[in-house]
């Protein structure tokens, strides 16, 4: 299923909602399209409209302020765009660096996207004690880098570019 990013009336990114709900916004007069995808049009019989990759709220939404986006292991593997840090290669997995046993927690700064492959072979010990570095260094994304990031990685290269600009993460740069 297709998402569409919803953005606040002042460009803020809100959330991600499914095509059917973003053309629901669109239609009841409570989103205008931003961005849509080039040659696909959703069509009724009274009605005709591109198929949005990114609508705007008319009005403005007050979102209480958050400073980080919430952990999740989804979150950790979108964040670290679903590569490994240890060696690169698709990850399937959220690794804790500190592991769990040693007093690791569920957090963005100690946990990292792994394969199946590493995650075992590093098993109950930090990076050095098992002699695999990180390729990169885990980051706590703001709440607009997270939602960028939950979009599929196609979806986030077919935004238009003054979206991307200007949300665009932090660590991805």
């Amino acid at each position: 299923m297709r998402d569409t990013l919803v953005l606040n009336a002042s460009f803020e990114p809100l959330s991600t909602v499914s095509l059917h709900r973003a053309v629901v916004l669109v239609l009841h007069g409570k989103a205008v399209v931003e961005h849509a995808h080039p040659g696909l049009r959703v069509r009724a019989a009274a009605v005709e409209l591109p198929v949005p990759r990114v609508i705007r709220l008319c009005r403005y939404v007050r979102v209480p302020f958050r400073r980080h986006a919430p952990w999740s292991r989804r979150g950790v593997l979108a964040r670290d765009q679903h590569r490994c840090a240890y060696c690169g290669r698709r990850a399937s997995t959220v690794d804790h660096v500190v592991p769990r046993s040693q007093g690791g927690a569920d957090s963005w700064l100690n946990t990292v996207a792994s394969c199946a492959a590493d995650n075992h072979r590093k098993a109950d010990r930090t990076p050095e004690e098992a002699g695999m570095p990180l390729l990169f260094q885990p980051f706590v994304p703001t709440p607009a880098d997270a939602m960028l990031l939950a979009l599929r990685a196609g979806e986030r290269s077919e935004l238009p570019e003054w979206l991307t600009d200007r949300w665009a993460p932090a660590a991805a740069a």
